[in-house]
């Protein structure tokens, strides 16, 4: 897996775990799931294009 694919799926987590505990900053949780949803169709895009995983 591509080292800054795994950097942008790290910081969606904590993201998503900021967000969720602080519902001052519920943003913070639609930013994770917007930055996990284009990883996550990146990863797909290198696996069903037979890239480097």
């Amino acid at each position: 897996m591509n080292i800054a694919l795994l950097i942008i799926i790290v910081v969606a987590i904590v993201l998503a775990i900021v967000g969720g505990m602080n519902a001052a900053l519920s943003w913070l949780l639609w930013v994770a799931l917007i930055v996990g949803v284009i990883a996550l169709i990146a990863f797909l895009l290198r696996v069903v294009r037979g890239g480097k995983a």
